[in-house]
């Protein structure tokens, strides 16, 4: 053997044991994607104007107190969704201009426009963007740490697309496809705010109303400026349907938490116990020790929760009550953790495989992809007669070192993954045969059978080095574009191609050589 085939041969053997070593036993080895070993599938839309909502309220809530603190009166700054804005409700238009100055120092970059007795203030189309993109990117992280911290593996967490608001999630293994909505897809926005008592009430402890209507009726019909009707979760009381006059402005919120935790109330029942961090406790801290003996609501994505009596000034250690079921309180726990969405989702899709689906889903397709594989090894063999033996063993490799590469990376073998995978047999043999039809047309043309074969390879190289390479520029971009199963099958073909490559052009050419030796006079090839 010669010693550059001697090196070639090294490599192929090298780089087979280390596929081989990473696909046995393939049981063990080879991840299964969702549609394989069962579990839930969901399509998420993040509402990104949620966020741009947030991010008004807290600049309307801020421009409120900077007016307050200048003696510059305002009925109530408001914000408005639809249009991106903050309005300042009755301001004294002889003070316009101390108006402007507040919006100017407190809202730079802001538009202002004067309607009637109204001031609108809106945000630039560029920071509206950029807060929708941001909300994005963070809710999908958000997801994944909460994905994470439930203890999935193998699971799926992306966006769909460059610029979408669609978050695609997989997790196989996963049966409970109502738990994990509750995990993946509520913001776990927690605030505490404080109770506004109607005035004149008398009767004890306030238990909120039947209507919102009846709540306005209570305030003679015209709330307070900083107060907003909230509704209670039945679940938290006792299945009745009460609204809440609560503070809109909140001390703390559930990003200012840095470690929540599950325990057990007096009673036994479930609670949430969590820390805040230090700035946030000193701000607590700030709005409890005044309000010593007045009722505080526990408000978890915008709904109540809980109403407890503040007994003392709160720092930076809380709990909450009124849960549910000890999961309940660990999986509120486990949102607490990761941080609430900066924007609510909505499930657009959801899809459950069973594990007995997915068991014929793999059956089916191995039983496919045997057949191939059989037909495929029986065609070269009978038409191309011995040289057909050096394309079964380039298949058999590109095979093992596709499946290897998949197994060392960590891919997940989906169903339309072993289309892909069938399909890069037709494409090695494809190159094989584009080798072997040169070299026939080289005998043909009474070249010796080195040359021919030497010429077959080096004739066809390009051709099949065209060809693949534009399969793989359409698989990359079904790859990018795609989701989910279409992902699936474009990644199994992208390797499928590198793979076939390899064994046609590199693995094949070189079994040439060694069977033709050096020197060695040979008059007729098996082909």
């Amino acid at each position: 053997m010669r010693r550059d085939h001697q090196w070639k041969v090294a490599l192929i053997i090298v780089v087979t044991a280390v596929c081989a070593w990473g696909v046995i036993p393939p049981k063990e080895k080879i991840r299964l994607g969702l549609d394989l070993k069962g579990g839930i599938q969901l399509e998420l839309r993040v509402e990104a104007a949620d966020a741009v909502k947030a991010v008004l309220d807290n600049r309307a809530a801020s421009l409120f107190a900077e007016l307050k603190k200048r003696n510059l009166r305002a009925e109530r700054v408001q914000a408005d969704g639809a249009s991106a804005s903050v309005v300042v409700i009755n301001y004294d238009p002889v003070a316009r201009d101390e108006y402007l100055k507040v919006i100017d120092t407190d809202l730079p970059r802001y538009n202002v426009a004067m309607e009637g007795a109204n001031l609108r203030v809106s945000i630039p189309t560029v920071e509206v963007d950029r807060i929708k993109e941001d909300a994005i990117e963070d809710t999908v992280e958000r997801v994944r740490v909460r994905v994470d911290a439930f203890g999935v593996a193998e699971y799926t967490v992306q966006r769909k697309g460059l610029k979408s608001d669609r978050i695609l999630i997989q997790l196989p293994g996963v049966d409970d496809p109502e738990r994990v909505k509750d995990l993946v897809a509520k913001p776990a926005f927690l605030e505490f705010k404080k109770v506004v008592t109607p005035p004149g009430f008398e009767g004890g402890r306030y238990s909120g109303a039947d209507s919102r209507e009846q709540i306005v009726q209570q305030f003679n019909g015209q709330l307070p400026p900083e107060v907003d009707i909230y509704e209670a979760d039945p679940n938290s009381f006792g299945g009745r349907v009460t609204y809440w006059p609560l503070t809109i402005s909140s001390p703390i919120s559930g990003n200012d938490l840095i470690m929540a935790r599950v325990g057990r109330g007096e009673l036994g029942s479930a609670e949430v116990n969590f820390t805040l961090t230090p700035e946030a406790g000193e701000r607590f801290e700030k709005f409890t020790a005044p309000n010593i003996g007045q009722p505080l609501a526990s408000l978890l994505d915008r709904r109540l929760i809980n109403v407890a009596t503040i007994q003392a000034a709160i720092r930076d250690q809380g709990r909450i009550t009124g849960l549910g079921t000890l999961q309940e309180a660990e999986d509120l726990a486990l949102k607490l953790r990761s941080g609430a969405l900066p924007a609510g989702t909505t499930v657009l899709e959801e899809r459950t495989v069973g594990p007995s689906l997915g068991a014929d889903s793999i059956r089916q397709g191995v039983t496919a992809a045997v057949a191939g594989l059989i037909a495929s090894i029986a065609f070269m063999l009978i038409y191309y007669k011995g040289s057909g033996i050096n394309a079964v063993v380039a298949l058999v490799l590109n095979v093992i070192l596709l499946l290897g590469v998949m197994a060392w990376i960590g891919a997940a073998l989906t169903l339309p993954g072993i289309a892909g995978l069938i399909l890069t047999f037709g494409m090695a043999l494809d190159a094989n045969v584009l080798i072997f039809e040169r070299i026939r047309e080289e005998l043909r043309h009474g070249k010796t059978v080195r040359a021919a074969v030497e010429a077959g390879f080096q004739k066809a190289f390009w051709t099949i080095f065209d060809s693949n390479t534009t399969a793989v520029i359409a698989a990359a971009l079904l790859f990018q574009f795609g989701t989910g199963p279409v992902r699936g099958f474009a990644f199994t073909l992208i390797i499928g191609l590198a793979a076939s490559m390899f064994t046609a052009i590199f693995v094949s050419r070189l079994l040439f050589q060694i069977i033709l030796g050096e020197g060695k006079r040979v008059e007729r090839l098996s082909i």
